[in-house]
């Protein structure tokens, strides 16, 4: 079976338990690591489905590799091959098709839940998840649009589009990926976020977020596992 590529933008933001997930499946998978320069493919040839991590930039910074990726996400959707996008990997697939990526209201960090809704496209991705309430894991200031022909999956108090599918792709703005060791290293990180945060309703502090992983994390997990074992239906086997 050919891989599935999972493009890193940022060093501290690895593909966490999906890489986990597809090992548990038997499915191989490829860093692609932007962070470190290395080179974007032109096509999708010689990947099973694509899946993009999430990064501390914005898809409107002028960076060089921002168009090339929005590029292979539309020949991969052209194609039929299934994209997979957490949080900026999410923006990214929205600015692809069409959609804008704008600043949330608030900024999201931490343990949330969100509403997921009770819609055929939904139950199909969701199963038993649909029409309740689950829970993600946040750390985000800016928000997708819904591109055209998408459905959404999933919206909360703090950023009405959490997630969204179109065909066999999948677009989150919140994180189910994470791991208990990389939720203690973005803790680290909290101070350089927070600090700009204005409304701190949807901010929990790093101790709170920790306190909170053995309860969080297993029920996150039982999502995460439903969203991923419907995305992997489409790989090109």
């Amino acid at each position: 079976m050919l891989p599935v590529a999972i493009f890193r933008h940022s060093p501290t933001e690895g593909p966490g338990y999906f890489a986990i997930f597809l090992e548990q499946q038997g499915i191989p998978w490829k860093l692609i690591a932007i962070d470190e320069d290395e080179e974007i493919p032109s096509t999708c040839d010689g990947f099973s489905g694509l899946c993009f991590m999430g990064g501390p930039m914005s898809v409107n910074d002028p960076l060089p590799w921002i168009e090339p990726v929005c590029a292979l996400i539309r020949d991969a959707v052209a194609r039929e091959i299934p994209v997979i996008g957490h949080c900026l990997g999410g923006q990214l697939m929205s600015k692809a098709l069409g959609g804008t990526v704008t600043p949330n209201p608030t900024k999201e960090i931490g343990w949330g839940s969100a509403s997921i809704e009770d819609t055929a496209i939904a139950r199909d991705w969701l199963g038993n998840f649909a029409g309740k309430t689950g829970t993600v894991f946040q750390w985000h200031g800016e928000t997708f649009s819904i591109p055209a022909g998408a459905t959404r999956l999933l919206t909360n108090a703090f950023c009405a589009n959490q997630m969204f599918a179109l065909g066999p792709h999948l677009g989150m703005q919140c994180h189910v990926e994470m791991t208990p060791e990389m939720i203690a290293t973005w803790c680290e990180q909290w101070a350089d976020e927070a600090v700009t945060v204005d409304e701190p309703p949807g901010v929990q502090a790093p101790e709170t977020m920790q306190q909170e992983i053995p309860g969080r994390l297993p029920v996150m997990r039982q999502l995460s596992e439903q969203l991923y074992s419907v995305w992997i239906r489409g790989l090109r086997r």
